[in-house]
């Protein structure tokens, strides 16, 4: 259960670091958002006589507190937040020593995940990690999940614009279909990253790991190795600094992009607006899972990828170690 109270640490460090980015970055990705929607917004509204369907492409504000402005799809990561402290808060409560109910289906969530990440990282490298991986995953995947109920997305109200065209926007929104979520904690895993590359190697091994040969060679063939693997190592560096781009633009375009066609199957004939849509809300619910997957093996496997020497030295000395006995 110490683990499980530990992942709640980073659910909360997540919530409240989405909170910040939205709160700083949310007029910009607004912006970019409406450009982006620009051509598709004027093609809706000359079909549907300026009425712009389909959810927005952009979180909209539900109220103010102070300076910091709550969206909509905050309010639904919050709601996960709060979710996950008072399920762990219950099970947590009265803990036996021989698990049942709550407990035992915690504990096995925990475990099993602990286990699996065991498997790719290490011994090692999961004791230090699991807190964020655990963490990331559950959180992502119960957001994702969260915003498939009934009423999420297409619950809220309609705003006339100043041209006469109108839009609607929802009260709740999917956490992930915000991009300033997905953007948080693809930028909170590369500061993550980062502390645990130098935790590992050190700042001049961290610049090794990515600048430095590998291999032996002598002579003209050792120079030449140098400059290739110095310019393998520029654009190792340039695909690092964008992995947060990916990290996050890949979530968040795959959990949009399911939340818009589950609107538009429900408005694609009206009278079977409760049959069509099934067979793909049941696929978004496949998708969310994948998609926690994904971004959680994702990350995991780029902080082996900077960390795995060191565990590929350490298996050399045991089994050296082995040899001699």
């Amino acid at each position: 259960m110490q683990l499980f109270r530990v992942i709640l640490a980073v659910v909360l460090m997540a919530g409240a670091t989405a909170l910040r980015a939205a709160e700083q970055t949310g007029e910009t990705v607004a912006a970019a958002a409406h450009e982006v929607a620009g051509h598709a917004e004027h093609a809706a509204k000359a079909e549907h006589g300026g009425e712009h369907h389909g959810l927005p492409a952009y979180a909209v504000k539900v109220f103010q507190l102070g300076p910091i402005v709550i969206t909509n799809s905050m309010v639904v990561t919050i709601l996960v937040t709060l979710g996950i402290v008072i399920f762990a808060q219950f099970v947590s409560r009265g803990v036996k020593p021989v698990p049942a109910g709550l407990q035992n289906f915690a504990e096995w969530m925990v475990e099993s995940m602990y286990n699996f990440l065991g498997e790719i990282l290490g011994d090692k490298l999961v004791k230090k990690t699991f807190w964020f991986f655990g963490g990331i995953f559950f959180f992502i995947l119960f957001t994702n999940w969260l915003g498939l109920i009934p009423g999420v997305g297409t619950i809220g109200w309609k705003v006339t614009h100043p041209n006469g065209s109108h839009e609607f926007q929802p009260w709740l929104r999917g956490g992930n279909a915000d991009l300033n979520m997905t953007s948080a904690m693809a930028l909170l895993f590369f500061l993550l990253w980062i502390v645990w590359a130098i935790q590992e190697n050190g700042v001049g091994g961290v610049f090794k790991h990515i600048f430095a040969p590998k291999g032996k060679s002598e002579g003209f063939m050792k120079i030449f190795m140098i400059a290739i693997f110095l310019v393998v190592g520029v654009l190792e560096a340039i695909s690092i600094l964008f992995r947060p781009v990916s990290l996050s633009f890949r979530l968040y375009g795959n959990i949009f992009a399911g939340e818009n066609m589950l609107e538009s199957m429900m408005n694609l004939i009206p009278w079977l607006s409760w049959l069509i849509p099934l067979p793909f809300y049941f696929l978004e619910l496949l998708v969310g899972l994948v998609q926690a997957l994904v971004f959680m093996l994702l990350t995991a496997v780029f902080t082996l990828l900077i960390c795995e020497h060191e565990h590929e030295e350490g298996h050399a000395h045991a089994d050296g170690h082995e040899a001699k006995h």
